[in-house]
C-alpha cells in the first residue's frame, strides 16, 4: 500500500503545514487538497501520476489533520470555508507558488474554490468535485428536499452537543461509517480506512470539524481574522478560471447534477462531467478519470503560454 512519505513542513500564516510533495521541483505545480473526513492519501495514486507527467505535486494536510499544527494556542480553531481559502493562499505564498492548478473536493475543493475566485492571479486551473463549492450561509437555513436533508443527517448532529460528544467518544466509527454512505460502491478495506484515519488523531480535529458545520448554517461566529473574506465569500463570487468540475453519480452527499445548476458561478471556461461508479471521494475512487482532468488543464496551460 502506498504511504505518502517522507512530509515536509513549512510555516504558512497561522499553521505549520505538514505536506507531501513529489515531481520534479521545476514542473508546473498542483496542489491536491482533500476532504472531511479523510487526507492526504485521497491522492496516493492520483499523485505519482501526475509526477511521472512531470508535474510538481503538493498534498497538503488541511488544518485539523494529521502533522499540520497550529503555530499558536491563541488562534481559534476555526472550520469555516474562508479560513480554508487563506490556508491555501498561505501556503502558495510559503512556497514562493505564483500560480498552480488546484484540485480538490469537500473541505480541500473548497479551498480551491476560494483561491480561484477571490485570487484567481493564483490559479492556474481549477478541478472540483462538487462543481462551485462556496457556501452561501445567509440561506443555509432554507430546507432542502427532504431526500437531501436526509443525506445531511451528520451536518445537524454536530450542531448539538450530543454530536460534539459522539465525533469525540468515537471518531473511527463515524467517519468510516460516513465513508460507506458516501461513497456506496467503493468497496475500501481496513487497512486503506487506518491509513487515512490516523489523520483525525489531530488534537485539534474534533474542534475543526464541529466548527465547520456550525458556521455553515451561521450558528457560530466566525474567526474575526477572516471577516473580510467571508464578507467577500458573501457576494457568491464567479470562478473565471479554466475549471473541470465532477459529479459522482453514486454520492451520498450530494446528488450528481447537470452543469446547468452551477453555469451561472463559473464566467470562464468550464467543463462538468459526471462519473459512474464514483462516490463523494472520487479522487481516491477514480483516480485515472480525476489525475487526467489535472492534466488536461496543465496540458492547456503550457499550450497557451507556448503561444
Amino acid at each position: 500500500m502506498n504511504r505518502m512519505e517522507p512530509l515536509r513542513r513549512i510555516e504558512a500564516g497561522v499553521l505549520e503545514v505538514a505536506y507531501y510533495e513529489t515531481g520534479p521541483s521545476g514542473g508546473p505545480p498542483v496542489l491536491l487538497m482533500h476532504g472531511f473526513p479523510y487526507d492526504i492519501h485521497t491522492y496516493a495514486e492520483v499523485a505519482p501520476m501526475l509526477a511521472g507527467q512531470g508535474c510538481r505535486v503538493i498534498v497538503p494536510y488541511m488544518r485539523g489533520y494529521g502533522a499540520t499544527r497550529f503555530l499558536s494556542d491563541a488562534t481559534p480553531r476555526s472550520g469555516e470555508q474562508a479560513a480554508f481559502g487563506a490556508d491555501l493562499l498561505a501556503l502558495l505564498d510559503a512556497l514562493k507558488i505564483e500560480r498552480a492548478v488546484l484540485a480538490g473536493y469537500d473541505w480541500g475543493g473548497r479551498a480551491a474554490c476560494v483561491v480561484a475566485a477571490l485570487w484567481p492571479e493564483r490559479c492556474a486551473g481549477l478541478v472540483s468535485l462538487n462543481s462551485y463549492n462556496i457556501q452561501n450561509i445567509a440561506k443555509a437555513m432554507e430546507p432542502d428536499t427532504p431526500a437531501n436533508e436526509h443525506s445531511l443527517w451528520y451536518q445537524y448532529y454536530f450542531h448539538s452537543e450530543r454530536g460534539r460528544a459522539g465525533l469525540a467518544k468515537d471518531r473511527r466509527a463515524l467517519t468510516r461509517l460516513l465513508w460507506q454512505l458516501w461513497s456506496p460502491t467503493w468497496k475500501f478495506d481496513d487497512a486503506t480506512f487506518e491509513r487515512s484515519a490516523a489523520a483525525f488523531d489531530h488534537p485539534d480535529f474534533v474542534d475543526v470539524v464541529i466548527h465547520s458545520y456550525r458556521h455553515r448554517f451561521g450558528l457560530v461566529p466566525g474567526d474575526p481574522a477572516y471577516a473580510d473574506i467571508e464578507r467577500r465569500l458573501a457576494a457568491q463570487p464567479a470562478i473565471a478560471v479554466p475549471a473541470i468540475t465532477f459529479d459522482g453519480i453514486d454520492d451520498g452527499v450530494r446528488p450528481p447534477a447537470d452543469a446547468s445548476a452551477h453555469a451561472l458561478r463559473f464566467s470562464g471556461s468550464r467543463s462538468h462531467r459526471l462519473v459512474p461508479g464514483a462516490g463523494h471521494n472520487m479522487p481516491q475512487e477514480a483516480p485515472r478519470i480525476f489525475a487526467d482532468a489535472v492534466l488536461e488543464l496543465v496540458s492547456a496551460l503550457h499550450n497557451n503560454t507556448a503561444r
